[in-house]
């Protein structure tokens, strides 16, 4: 069969499109935003891409057309799909009726913390050697590759809140009946298609809805979200981790690369990583209880995540040049942002830790989270705002009196000053976007700066 695939780079489709590539139909996409990691993905699987969105890529007819999410009514290939009669389906429909179907789904949803906690989740099961298939909004560097269809039973999902497709408003994660749920953690986001929590918060009780009762559901305790939701009904077993919960870890050292794992107050195993800080202790508890769920035992899940060498663009260590390192993150929510930024500075002490971030997220942009941006960088000694054209709401503002924070509109000015920091230092660049190639450029300068002074 020849799929072709609208808005093919994102990070769910470009992953599906392998997916479908492995099974044997002939991909091809389009797209208008392309950059690493998704391209090399599919350049890689020998997936042809069409630069833009025009109706000629659909000659001759494909046989089926997947439409990704991003895309809406008005862009040119929709409309020759509706006008034309042709066949199209959304991305996570095709994935749930296509691929999934028989096999024990590990879904992975919630707010924060899904690509990592789903890749450390498809590791174990890999280490232990089932085979599992998976589908990962980002790329686990033990894998190199976000998707993967498996030889075993079992497959992972990073089970995302976002809706469907412009055809289908429900949230992705309702066409993936998993048999073994974690969610992660629940607050508000996705400002541009949720109007408040409680909406975010149906998706999610429909999500529980698909859960069967032999099944697992594995959530935080506390979380007072998460509460509201399984209040309005829950047919399934529920695992806890975290404070209060069945599953919890004794820390060893205080930036969380050494944790024993606890279960019901018993060491069940033990953990030394190369991760850091509180999100991802809470992201290794979730995962080794949903691997127990299906049969593998703690002190494998643990010794299977000191193996774990983490995820692109979650803290990835990307240059080392005169002192400054510099790191990825996909960090663009400001608990997200809170979090990473906190696990740095436990693991560094008082070295200095400079952010710089791109306000990226159709929430961002709209401003909904504006009174938390001074909290969310208080780790950083300094933060780099860029202010990018078009913003509805002014970020200066938002930052205004905020000492350790700049707001920066020129671009270049942006990268100037962050090429000037000097090491010793640790440099976070924090965006779910290409940031223009900002990374690449900024290794550039500094590496010339170390040229200039040797």
């Amino acid at each position: 069969m020849h799929i072709h695939i609208l808005g093919i780079c994102g990070t769910f489709m470009g992953s599906l499109a392998q997916l479908a590539a492995a099974a044997g139909h002939r991909v091809t996409g389009s797209d208008t935003d392309v950059y690493p990691p998704m391209s090399d993905q599919l350049q890689a699987a020998g997936i042809a891409i069409g630069n833009g969105y025009d109706p000629a890529q659909l000659d001759p007819a494909p046989d089926l057309v997947v439409i990704g999410n991003a895309l809406s009514r008005g862009n040119p290939c929709v409309e020759a799909v509706l006008d034309r009669g042709l066949r199209y389906t959304s991305g996570p429909q095709w994935l749930g009726d296509q691929l999934l179907p028989g096999r024990h789904v590990l879904a992975v949803a919630g707010t924060h913390g899904k690509t990592t906690t789903a890749s450390l989740l498809a590791w174990i099961l890999d280490c232990v050697g089932l085979e599992p298939g998976f589908l990962i909004g980002g790329v686990p560097l033990d894998f190199g590759v976000s998707a993967r269809l498996g030889g075993g039973r079992h497959f992972v999902v990073e089970a995302d809140e976002y809706d469907t497709a412009f055809f289908d408003k429900r949230s992705k994660f309702v066409h993936y009946r998993p048999r073994t749920l974690v969610l992660n953690n629940l607050e508000y986001d996705h400002a541009d298609i949720f109007p408040d929590l409680a909406a975010i918060q149906t998706q999610f009780h429909h999500l529980v809805r698909t859960v069967p009762g032999s099944g697992l559901i594995v959530r935080p305790n506390p979380d007072a979200a998460l509460d509201a939701v399984l209040a309005r009904g829950c047919w399934t077993p529920v695992a806890t981790f975290g404070a209060a919960g069945q599953w919890q870890a004794r820390w060893h050292d205080a930036a969380g690369r050494h944790f024993s794992v606890l279960r019901d107050g018993v060491v069940q195993a033990e953990v030394k990583w190369a991760l850091t800080g509180d999100h991802n202790v809470a992201n290794a508890l979730a995962a080794i209880a949903a691997a127990h769920h299906v049969g593998v035992e703690p002190a494998a899940a643990g010794a299977a995540l000191t193996r774990f060498r983490g995820v692109k663009r979650r803290m990835e260590v990307i240059a080392d040049i005169g002192g400054v390192r510099v790191y990825d993150d996909f960090a663009h929510h400001p608990t997200a942002i809170a979090t990473t930024l906190a696990g740095l500075r436990r693991e560094v002490g008082d070295a200095t830790i400079v952010a710089v971030l791109e306000p990226r997220s159709n929430t961002m942009k709209l401003g909904t989270p504006r009174n938390q941006l001074a909290t969310a960088v208080a780790a950083a000694d300094q933060a780099l705002w860029f202010e990018p054209p078009g913003l509805d709401w002014s970020l200066a503002e938002a930052l205004a009196g905020v000492p350790n924070s700049r707001v920066v509109a020129d671009f270049e000015q942006l990268l100037a000053l962050a090429a000037a920091v000097p090491g010793p230092a640790h440099l976070v660049v924090m965006s779910n976007g290409g940031f223009q190639g900002f990374h690449r450029r900024l290794i550039e300068r500094l590496s010339a700066r170390k040229a200039a002074q040797e």
